[in-house]
């Protein structure tokens, strides 16, 4: 993958890919955040075909009234007509655009990858919403990481990621057809028999090995985001501790207690170590 990552998610696959994403139909919003740039499928208008109608016929009429009058100041009359006709047409397509559920075109690149299983799917979305929460943290977590490299290794992550659910994605199908062979009547001793069993086996591994490596690349994104949430909530606990003593001191007379706040500096190292774990 490339410095960026462009990813988005419809009704039925996720789309990961270094390269801006097209949407086949639909209409998207895409929303950037570093060098992570989400395509979020819009909801659609609901705008039925006789609205449409409607609202083209009522553009259309004042659309002829002023190119009558264009017509009638010596303007060549068939180029207002064919232009009131163009704008017509252009807003009648784009209506029944958004009419339209999103679906995105299929990336005929070899560095992207789509995700059509629903456990791939659901772990990819996963990681996007983690992800998330990572960033949300970073503007409290300012002089303890680096923006810049942190966004880097949270982009990596899940290009990383996609290559290795769509990997197991394959996996996945290969062990399904594989699982066939067991109830195929010919001998258990045939060449055949035994390559199938192996393959079967090396597919095993592999999918161990991908899901191990899944499930690493996951539990790193959302270390990020949980150590950086239990400081940022830490940081306030300390910060209401100081001001209830500040008002106690004030109020009843009681004093203060030196270093009431709990100590951070255990959970900033913390934080520290996620994000290297998540850039390793």
């Amino acid at each position: 993958m490339g410095t960026e990552l462009h990813a988005g998610i419809d009704a039925g696959k996720v789309v990961v890919s270094p390269y801006p994403i097209k949407a086949r139909r639909g209409n998207v919003r895409r929303e950037r955040t570093g060098t992570l740039i989400e395509v979020v499928p819009r909801t659609p208008s609901g705008r039925g075909r006789e609205e449409r109608v409607t609202f083209a016929a009522r553009l259309a009429l004042p659309l002829l009234f002023v190119s009558a009058v264009l017509a009638a100041a010596g303007f060549n009359w068939w180029l207002a007509a064919g232009g009131s006709v163009a704008l017509v047409a252009a807003v009648w397509r784009r209506q029944a655009r958004a009419a339209q559920e999103t679906v995105f075109a299929m990336p005929r690149d070899d560095e992207s990858r789509v995700l059509w299983s629903v456990p791939e799917r659901a772990a990819f979305a996963g990681a996007l919403d983690a992800s998330r929460r990572v960033r949300r943290t970073w503007p409290a977590l300012n002089g303890m990481i680096d923006p810049v490299l942190a966004d880097g290794s949270l982009t990596r992550a899940l290009g990383e990621l996609a290559d290795v659910l769509a990997r197991r994605q394959e996996l996945r199908r290969l062990r399904a057809d594989l699982a066939g062979v067991r109830d195929a009547d010919i001998p258990g001793d045939s060449p055949a028999r035994l390559a199938a069993d192996a393959a079967r086996e090396r597919a095993d591994a592999a999918w161990r090995e991908a899901g191990h490596t899944a499930n690493r690349i996951l539990g790193s994104i959302d270390a990020a985001a949980r150590a950086g949430e239990s400081f940022i909530r830490e940081r306030q606990v300390a910060a209401t501790a100081r001001h209830a003593e500040r008002t106690l001191a004030r109020v009843a007379g009681v004093p203060a207690i030196a270093e009431s706040g709990p100590d951070l500096a255990g959970r900033t190292e913390a934080v520290i170590a996620a994000y290297r774990d998540l850039a390793a």
